[in-house]
């Protein structure tokens, strides 16, 4: 339906200028009727297969450029069929000029609207700013398994496809299914011939997004409708039938329900005016069933709740673009760009990173940087919901000066030239009130090699490890070594702790000397720098302590205040 009605809105301004010569040529009207509905037909056939793989939104600029080609083959045809000796009757000359003249105008206007409607979509965006910057903290969950590390894996383990030879893997997705992270990848088809002979895809891969240990599972789950299938079973194509007049925002992607059935999910929007600008508070989400075709639009907050993308990472990247640039206007984003923030495009999908909060709430994350050129700190960072496009920008002083993702990533590459690993993934967040970039240390083919910890304003301040667990550690263990470490913030939550020594020892390192001590009853390591405490170099067992210690979540804690009876007091 769609495409029928594309095209029958492709040929107005050719109806108009065949109208148009039926009165003012000198030909009998009836004569350049008769030819003018031939190439309306002719006309017609062509743009039906043109939309039918173009699939052109009907929107105010696809159609006025449409029809502006349209008219400009098919009008002088017209003329030179009626006049075949006489290009074209003078008597015409000026009235189909001037309708392509206003068609020209039309389209001018078209882009200045462009240009000038940019303000009103910025302000479309629902943005929450906060003062105080505030790194991830460690109840939030950044994705730790690269997506190339995650596909590298799966590519292995496509034997245990049925006729694995017709598949190919897909667009990896992440979500979360049940109370796991976990990577979601349709297999599609390799090719149109596979598609004819397969008719439709086996089903789907998953793979854990925070383990680097884990390995695929495939879930047999037969599906016709997709995006790599052909004619009227190409997901792209079945929405656009049913809903032309809307934008689809980037490629259609696999979620998963609580049942384990795929579902494809599309990111629509209606644009603003006789543009194709979005407005970012309106956008909607299609459903689509892969097996039947049935289809269902939400407002992307109203989604189905096994939906945690309803918001497209290609409409996250646009709405911090939009937010970045246009903060006073289209104006001041080409000429003086004051208060002008770029996002860097470091994410895993489409310039930005999906992660999870405690609540099990999907963000898109990306860093924003200036736009001026040689400047690699970052200006603060957002979160874009998931669910909802609702904009959360964190820029207060506290990230001021902090390196941005790319500057992380250099970092990481510039540490193995010899082996050629590089970085993937940084993601900002709070480790112990430090904020921190983690990074995965890739190889060429791709395969994982190690995590690093970089603190976000001391490039010098590196820690690798095999495991995600095992860098931070190491990596807390660095910050509390390092005597120009301010300790924890105001973010990071403090507990007052006291009682009786059990066991402690005594470490120097070429930092210091780090005192680690057991209470009684009390199986927490307590670590505690030298520099901060110097009595504590003389405790023993025995001695009772009271001291403002920093609880981390793997059993051990760091000490910032600490007074030993019978030494302090």
């Amino acid at each position: 339906m769609g495409i029928l009605l594309a095209t029958l809105m492709s040929l107005i301004l050719y109806v108009i200028g065949a109208v148009v010569a039926a009165v003012a040529s000198s030909a009998p009207t009836g004569r350049v009727l008769k030819f003018a509905f031939g190439l309306f037909i002719f006309g017609f056939i062509v743009m039906v297969a043109v939309n039918y793989f173009m699939m052109p939104a009907i929107t105010v600029p696809n159609m006025l450029v449409i029809n502006l080609i349209t008219a400009i083959i098919l009008i002088p045809a017209l003329a030179a069929i009626l006049k075949p000796n006489n290009f074209m009757e003078k008597k015409l000359f000026i009235p189909l000029f001037s309708i392509f003249g206003l068609g020209l105008l039309l389209f001018i206007a078209v882009i200045i609207t462009s240009f000038t409607v940019l303000d009103n979509a910025h302000n479309t965006i629902t943005v929450k700013e906060e003062a105080e910057a505030k790194p991830l903290s460690k109840d939030e969950t950044p994705i730790t398994v690269a997506p190339e590390f995650a596909r590298n894996k799966i590519q292995k383990a496509m034997s245990v496809v049925p006729n694995a030879q017709f598949y190919d893997l897909g667009k990896l997705q992440v979500q979360q299914v049940g109370d796991e992270i976990v990577y979601v990848a349709p297999v599609e088809f390799a090719d149109f011939w596979k598609f004819l002979r397969g008719k439709e895809t086996a089903g789907y891969f998953t793979i854990s997004a925070t383990n680097v240990n884990a390995q695929p599972t495939f879930e047999e789950e037969p599906m016709e409708y997709t995006n790599s299938s052909y004619f009227h079973k190409y997901v792209k194509r079945v929405i656009y039938n049913k809903f032309p007049q809307y934008i689809q925002s980037g490629e259609a992607q696999i979620e998963v329900d609580d049942d384990g059935k795929p579902w494809y999910v599309q990111t629509i929007y209606k644009p603003m005016h006789i543009t194709n600008k979005p407005n970012l508070d309106k956008l909607q989400v299609v459903v689509i069933d892969p097996v039947t075709g049935e289809m269902n639009a939400y407002q992307t907050d109203d989604a189905p709740d096994f939906i945690e993308g309803s918001v497209s990472s290609d409409m996250a990247t646009l709405t911090n673009d939009y937010y970045g640039k246009y903060v006073h206007g289209w104006l001041n984003s080409v000429f003086g760009k004051r208060d002008v923030k770029l996002p860097n495009q470091s994410g895993t999908e489409s310039g930005v990173t999906p992660m999870f909060d405690e609540n099990g709430d999907m963000f898109y994350f990306t860093d924003m940087t200036s736009p001026k050129e040689n400047i690699d700190s970052a200006l603060g960072y957002t979160l874009v919901n998931a669910r909802t496009g609702e904009l959360t920008y964190y820029g207060g002083e506290k990230n001021n000066g902090i390196m941005d993702s790319e500057g992380a990533k250099q970092i990481v590459n510039k540490e193995f030239p010899e082996k050629k690993w590089e970085g993937y993934m940084p993601v900002l967040y709070n480790v112990d009130g430090n904020p921190t970039w983690v990074v995965n240390v890739l190889d060429p083919n791709g395969l994982h090699k190690q995590y690093a910890y970089i603190k976000a304003n001391d490039s010098d301040f590196v820690v690798f490890g095999d495991t995600a667990n095992a860098a931070l550690d190491a990596y807390r263990m660095a910050l509390l070594q390092d005597p120009g470490n301010t300790g924890a913030t105001g973010d990071t939550v403090t507990e007052t702790v006291q009682g009786t020594v059990s066991r402690v020892v005594v470490n120097s390192t070429e930092q210091g000397q780090i005192i680690q001590f057991l209470l009684e009853d009390d199986t927490t390591i307590y670590t505690v720098n030298a520099s901060k405490a110097p009595l504590a170099i003389f405790l023993e067992q025995g001695d009772n302590i009271e001291a403002e210690a920093q609880l981390l979540d793997n059993g051990t804690a760091t000490i910032e205040v600490m007074e030993i009876e019978g030494l302090t007091e």
